[in-house]
């Protein structure tokens, strides 16, 4: 549901047909229990081969866990297993192959979305912009898997996929005040960041992959966790990284869309959000006058955004009349919103508004993952979307899909629950190194690459997301805290799609020969 504190909406930049907040269930046996399964690494090995844009790649998969153990004194206490499918070409020298890291955001999402959908060696068929019909659905060979560039794994959010936390005190009274404990310090900014750094560091060693160059790929709150994990692992175990990809991106949280106006006096997620708000009229044939072509039409409306809007949304309660009315039917020109509609708002539209308000006279609301689908408004006379038509377009697909490949064809989990998302997650530590308030971890991409001037940044991001606005990723990249010649390691690409990019075939394409050919400009490796 879209009507949650602002801190729970900000957690719930995820991929997939729940928020953490709509899953609080209380932990469940196999939580509590320090089971084998969970206290020591298990694996699963198996072979194929794809396709990839007409060359066959043969492979090996690891299906597995790695165990995380505790800080200090307590490193040999067993804190949390993560589950991974990593995939290896065959045939290569592993000191020159690329690796890269894989993870979806939430917080507290499995990668089920970007292995079944973007760069695993299968995907899954959805439709582009509508609702998939139910099962059987068709799961097919990846034209644009990444393993063409890099070898791949795919890391599940610690208490997602096979993974879980564990509580091992011998004491059985004691092991629930255990398992609270891993849930405060695992389920935070912080302490996913340094869990994703403690992961990446045990599978370099387990497979002998210290010296392969290295790459994060993260999307949506994983961008926000790249961020954590750059720094943390450049800064605190000597670890170097390639590159950093991002997809869907969200470093400082004040820019979001969701929740703007529980944090009044910051305007700002208005002007962001206003180049998506154009870009999804546009596809929906809502504006006034139909642009000839999407992106002069975008340029136009962030000169705007950030120039007359901005202006008159610093004056406040100063802004005259007249003026109020003139930005009130600019606005409806590029939103095509009604402008009495526009002035009842104040000028000020969240994301939720826009995406029940734009289709309203057919009572439909758009999607939030992706503006360009829609679906019937669960109540017409609500003033905020009530869910998202997208995630409730191909959720389905992706989990019933992944359940089948991961028993079937990695050989792993036959007699486990597999968790998209995290069900004993009941909050997110949202304090970043001591601080309260709106995440930014803008300082720590910004760390990361100041300590290693050489590590380079890819940003992607879709027309058509309203959860994580292009224009917004775009601004925090343009505000990043680094000097002028950095800003030179920065590379943008933006697509005519949503959150999941990779979710309009077209897109996926794009976003694969992007991210390939950014890994084969800073592997380093002499060819």
């Amino acid at each position: 549901m879209r009507k949650l504190p602002l801190v729970i909406a900000l957690s719930a930049l995820l991929l997939g047909s729940a928020t953490a907040a709509d899953k609080k269930d209380k932990a469940s046996p196999e939580d509590t229990k320090p089971e084998s399964v969970l206290l020591h690494p298990q694996s699963a090995e198996s072979e194929g081969s794809v396709s990839v844009e007409g060359k066959r790649i043969a492979y090996k998969a690891m299906a597995g866990t790695i165990v995380l153990h505790g800080k200090n004194e307590k490193e040999n206490e067993p804190t949390v297993s993560m589950f991974y499918v990593a995939y290896f070409k065959k045939g290569e020298d592993a000191s020159k192959r690329p690796v890269t890291f894989i993870y979806n955001g939430g917080p507290g999402s499995a990668s089920v979305w970007l292995h079944m959908g973007a760069f695993g060696p299968r995907r899954v068929v959805t439709k582009d912009d509508t609702h998939t019909p139910a099962a059987p659905y068709q799961l097919i060979n990846n034209d644009y898997s990444l393993l063409d560039a890099s070898d791949l794994v795919f890391i599940d959010a610690p208490g997602t996929g096979f993974g879980r936390l564990i509580a091992n005190d011998p004491d059985a009274s004691k092991r629930e005040d255990q398992m609270k404990d891993r849930r405060k310090d695992i389920y935070s900014v912080d302490g996913d960041g340094h869990a994703f750094a403690q992961f990446v560091t045990q599978f370099l060693t387990r497979y002998g992959r210290w010296n392969s160059p290295k790459y994060l790929f993260g999307e949506s709150y994983g961008t926000t966790r790249s961020a954590v994990l750059a720094n943390d692992l450049e800064n605190e175990n000597s670890v170097d990284l390639n590159g950093v990809i991002l997809l869907s991106q969200i470093l400082n949280f004040d820019t979001s869309i969701d929740g703007p106006d529980q944090n009044p006096g910051v305007d700002l997620p208005y002007e962001l959000a206003l180049p998506t708000f154009a870009a999804t009229a546009y596809y929906h044939h809502k504006l006034p006058q139909q642009p000839a072509e999407l992106e002069p039409f975008l340029q136009e409306v962030e000169q705007f955004a950030l120039g007359d809007y901005a202006q008159a949304m610093m004056a406040g309660s100063r802004l005259d009349d007249t003026r109020k009315q003139a930005i009130a039917e600019k606005l409806h020109q590029y939103t095509g919103l009604p402008v009495a509609y526009l002035l009842k708002a104040n000028l000020r539209v969240s994301g939720g508004m826009f995406e029940h308000e734009l289709l309203g006279d057919a009572d439909d609301t758009t999607g939030r993952l992706d503006s360009r689908f829609s679906g019937p408004s669960l109540d017409p006379l609500s003033k905020e979307s009530e869910y998202d038509p997208q995630s409730s377009s191909i959720s389905s697909a992706y989990i019933a899909a992944f359940n089948d490949y991961v028993r079937k064809d990695l050989k792993f989990g036959q007699d486990q629950t597999y968790r998209d998302f995290a069900t004993d997650q009941t909050e997110w530590g949202f304090k970043h190194n001591g601080h309260d308030g709106a995440v930014n971890v803008m300082p720590d991409l910004a760390t990361a690459m100041k300590t290693n001037p050489n590590l380079k940044i890819l940003l992607n991001g879709g027309y058509y997301d309203l959860a994580t606005p292009f224009y917004a990723a775009d601004y925090e990249m343009h505000h990043m805290p680094v000097p002028s010649a950095l800003m030179n390691n920065i590379s943008y690409a933006w697509y005519p799609s949503g959150h999941m990019v990779y979710a309009n075939e077209p897109s996926l394409k794009l976003l694969h020969d992007n991210v390939a050919r950014f890994i084969e400009q800073t592997d380093n490796v002499k060819r």
